[in-house]
């Protein structure tokens, strides 16, 4: 039996995903924050639950230990939670909310798992969106302090670019299958404190895809023997090479990025405190 690991699984996308690979047979590692909609995924799908809150490192580690705990092979680890942040706010670790739920976190998770994925054979899919083609990054300044939050856009936008260059830079450096994707927009709850969501939501009922729809990457890109795309890619919903922005190409940015999220990590008042 093969084990997936999905963050952001107790709601959207990510609890239908679990849902589908639990039909197909998988061991899902439901992963969320919320303890009660956790349990009551799992228990549906017949996996198991994990708590983490995304705004504490020492958090992740202990998802992390736990994790590799209990499964001796990890197939597939699916970073999917994230989301927008409407409102400016400081994580335990001192780092912007935004950047931290959708990138930090899971670059910190994933480098935990990583030899264990490795000896697994194992892929690592990353949730992106092309929000990300409005996002900047700035390596040197990656919390964007003292830059205009706009309720949480920019961020939003950069930190997707981030997990974007976070799966290519992946799939560089350590040969580990890494596709990141964007899941469509979706009609669940996401940025559901935005005050700008709430006014356009009514009026992008025919753009939206159904949550079955944006939760099928993940299913398909678990799943999928060869994926059939070159390792790193991005995908728009199922299609290989999703249009991107200048900055998502720059090697020499996702090389700078990684470097600076290891910096930044390292850096928090949490680093060296023992799991």
């Amino acid at each position: 039996m093969s084990t997936i690991v999905i963050t952001g699984a107790s709601s959207g996308i990510g609890a239908i995903a679990a849902a589908r690979l639990s039909e197909q047979g998988w061991d899902v590692a439901v992963v969320g924050r919320n303890a009660q909609r956790t349990r009551d995924v799992a228990s549906s799908v017949g996996g198991t639950a994990f708590l983490a809150d995304y705004d504490r490192f020492d958090d992740v580690r202990e998802l992390a230990a736990a994790l590799l705990e209990r499964y001796p092979r990890i197939d597939v680890l699916a970073n999917n939670a994230g989301g927008l942040v409407p409102r400016r706010g400081a994580t335990a670790d001192g780092n912007e909310r935004t950047i931290q739920h959708n990138h930090l976190a899971p670059f910190l998770l994933t480098s935990l798992l990583l030899p264990r994925l490795t000896e697994s054979a194992g892929r690592v899919i990353h949730t992106s969106s092309v929000a990300h083609r409005w996002g900047r990054l700035h390596t040197d300044n990656l919390n964007r302090t003292s830059l205009p939050y706009l309720a949480g856009w920019p961020e939003y936008g950069s930190a997707k670019l981030a997990t974007l260059l976070f799966a290519r830079e992946l799939a560089h450096r350590t040969g580990i299958q890494s596709y990141s994707f964007h899941p469509g927009f979706v009609g669940t709850s996401f940025g559901h404190d935005s005050p700008v969501l709430r006014t356009l939501l009514p009026l992008s009922t025919s753009v939206q895809v159904s949550p079955d729809a944006g939760a099928a990457p993940i299913v398909q890109l678990a799943s999928l023997e060869p994926v059939g795309a070159p390792n790193g890619s991005y995908f728009d919903g199922l299609n290989p090479g999703g249009r991107t922005s200048r900055q998502a190409k720059d090697d020499a940015l996702a090389a700078r990025l990684w470097d600076a999220t290891e910096a930044l990590i390292a850096q928090s008042p949490t680093a060296t405190r023992p799991v």
